[in-house]
């Protein structure tokens, strides 16, 4: 093995500071075009589609928000699982890391239902009104979104606060309000269409807690004061 090659394999990617951003682009992104959506497109599944023709503008902007919010929500996962490093448990890594990928796969299969609709309005407007078709995909993305992504969310809310909870790197307040709200997610979704709100603005506030705890002058590892982080690895 060459000189050059033993440093490039010791050697150890560091996640830049800033890259806690990303849970708030997610938060902002997600919450924009669940806005533009949830004003746009009525909460009622059974609804004959008059949205297609007024407001179908606004759907599209927010749609075409939908997969910058997924790459920050990699970015997002990427930062918690770099927070814990060492300390990560397997078991709940599996299910936070499986729970986020399945709730972003689903966003992305609703958002691509919803745009596959509107396409099909602009090619033939008259033949889609009040069909089986459009009532299909309609009923399709609603029951990706308010049936199966809102609970994956509160899996990955719940199991990223169980991990705040045993290994500190975000308040224990944090991860308690993270169990409330995961039970907003699960069974408010019924009762209140405004639920989801709920998931993007908890990534907020984990994100807010990293970024600002990042922000801190780090002290010498085994000094007081130091972050947990640093007391697993010294290098960071």
């Amino acid at each position: 093995m060459t000189p050059q090659t033993a440093t490039l394999t010791h050697s150890t990617l560091k996640t830049p500071r800033a890259a806690a951003i990303a849970g708030i682009l997610f938060s902002v992104l997600l919450l924009v075009a669940f806005l533009l959506l949830r004003l746009s497109v009525p909460a009622d599944p059974l609804e004959p589609g008059a949205w297609l023709g007024a407001r179908s503008g606004a759907v599209t902007v927010g749609l075409n928000l939908v997969p910058f919010a997924g790459v920050a929500f990699l970015w997002f996962i990427g930062v918690v699982r770099d927070r814990l490093g060492e300390r990560e448990d397997r078991f709940l890594a599996t299910v936070f890391f499986g729970s986020g990928l399945l709730f972003l796969a689903m966003l992305f299969a609703a958002a691509a239902v919803v745009g596959a609709v509107i396409v099909a309005f602009e090619a033939a407007p008259q033949l889609l009104l009040g069909s089986a078709t459009f009532h299909l995909g309609r009923a399709l993305a609603y029951c990706l979104v308010n049936v199966y992504m809102i609970k994956m969310a509160a899996v990955f809310v719940i199991t990223t606060s169980t991990v705040a909870m045993y290994t500190g790197f975000a308040p224990r307040w944090i991860a308690i309000l993270g169990y409330l709200l995961a039970l907003v997610l699960i069974f408010g979704s019924f009762y209140f269409d405004w639920a989801l709100v709920v998931f993007p603005l908890w990534v907020l506030l984990v994100s807010l807690h990293i970024l600002l705890d990042n922000l801190r002058p780090q002290a010498p590892a085994g000094l007081p004061g130091n972050s947990i982080r640093d007391a697993v690895d010294p290098n960071q």
